[in-house]
C-alpha cells in the first residue's frame, strides 16, 4: 500500500501540472506537439484505480489472525469502516468515509467515501467486488466512476481477475474533466502460496484497453501491446509495453527489462526513441 501512495503522489502531481519530463538525443516537433495533459490524466486515472482496488482489497480480504474481513480500518488507512451485515454472510457492503473535511496519510488527503461490495471472497471464482466512489476526491482531484473486479480463476495456482472501469471521470484543480473507460484481465504469477504476504507478489497484466477523453474531446488510447509486469515490491511497472494511440502520439511505450525503477522509453512511428521517467 505504500508503493501505490507513493506513486500516486508523483502521478497527482504530473497530472495537476500537465508537464512531463522527455530527454532525448535529437530534436523533435512530436515533443511540443504532445498532449500531457491528457497523458497526465491517464497515469492518474490508472494510479487512483490501483489504489481503490488496493483499498477494496485490504479491508475485505479475511486475515490471517481472525478469517474474517476486517471491521477496522487496516494500518496505513484513515476513515471510518463500516460493514454490513456483520455476521460471515455475502453480499457484504464495505463503507470507507474519510469525512468531507478529509483524512491524511502519507501526505494523501481523501476526501468522500469508497463503498465497496462484494459477492463472496475477493479469491474464490465467480466472486465480484465492485467499487463506487461517492463525493470522492485524493488531494482535491474529484475522482467518480466504478471499478469491478471479477475474479475468473480456472486454474487454482494462477488467480485471475478482469478489472472494468465504467462512466470513470476525474476533475483536476482547474476544473478540467477527463472521462475514462476500460477493461483489462489481471493474473497472479507469484506469492500465490502466502496469501498473507504481499511483498512476494507478482502481477501481469495480459490484455487491455484504457481510453481517457478530455473536456476538449481530444482522446488517448493505450492497449497492451505486450504483458505488463507490476511487482508489488516495486513502486512502478517494470516490464512490457503499451501502444499508445492519440493526437500526435503514435507508438509504443517500453517499460523495460524487469528492473524496479521509473524508466522506460517511448518509441514514435518515426522510429525516434525517447527517454522518459516517471
Amino acid at each position: 500500500m505504500k508503493n501505490t501512495k507513493k506513486t500516486i503522489l508523483l502521478f497527482l502531481a504530473v497530472c495537476t501540472t500537465a508537464l512531463t519530463y522527455v530527454s532525448c538525443s535529437n530534436n523533435d516537433s512530436i515533443v511540443q506537439q504532445m498532449d500531457v495533459t491528457s497523458v497526465g490524466a491517464s497515469i492518474a486515472i490508472d494510479a487512483v484505480n490501483e489504489m481503490d482496488i488496493n483499498t477494496g482489497l485490504l479491508i475485505t480480504t479475511p486475515t490471517a489472525s481472525t478469517g474474517k474481513p476486517t471491521e477496522t480500518p487496516p494500518a496505513g488507512i484513515c476513515g471510518t469502516l463500516t460493514v454490513s451485515p456483520t455476521t460471515d454472510t455475502y453480499p457484504k457492503v464495505f463503507t470507507l468515509d474519510f469525512g468531507t473535511a478529509g483524512c491524511t496519510t502519507d501526505q494523501l488527503t481523501r476526501k468522500g467515501k469508497l463503498q465497496i461490495t462484494v459477492s463472496g471472497p475477493v479469491t474464490s471464482t465467480g466472486s465480484k467486488m465492485t467499487i463506487e466512489r461517492i463525493g470522492y476526491s485524493i488531494n482535491g482531484l474529484k475522482v467518480e466512476g466504478t471499478i469491478e473486479y471479477t475474479n475468473t480463476t480456472t486454474t487454482p495456482t494462477v488467480p485471475q481477475w478482469t478489472r472494468k472501469v465504467t462512466n470513470g471521470k476525474l476533475t483536476d484543480t482547474q476544473g478540467k474533466t477527463f472521462t475514462s473507460s476500460g477493461t483489462c484481465t489481471v493474473k497472479q504469477t507469484a506469492g500465490v502460496d502466502t496469501p498473507f504476504l504481499l511483498s512476494d507478489n507478482v502481477y501481469e497484466m495480459t490484455d487491455g484497453t484504457h481510453t481517457v477523453t478530455s473536456d476538449k474531446g481530444g482522446t488517448l488510447t493505450l492497449t497492451v501491446l505486450e504483458t505488463l509486469v507490476k511487482k508489488y515490491s516495486c513502486t512502478f511497472i517494470s516490464k512490457g509495453k503499451l501502444k499508445v494511440q492519440g493526437g500526435a502520439l503514435n507508438g509504443v511505450v517500453d517499460y523495460g527489462n524487469n528492473d524496479c525503477d521509473g524508466k522506460y522509453t517511448y518509441t514514435h512511428e518515426n522510429g525516434k526513441i525517447f527517454n522518459l521517467v516517471m
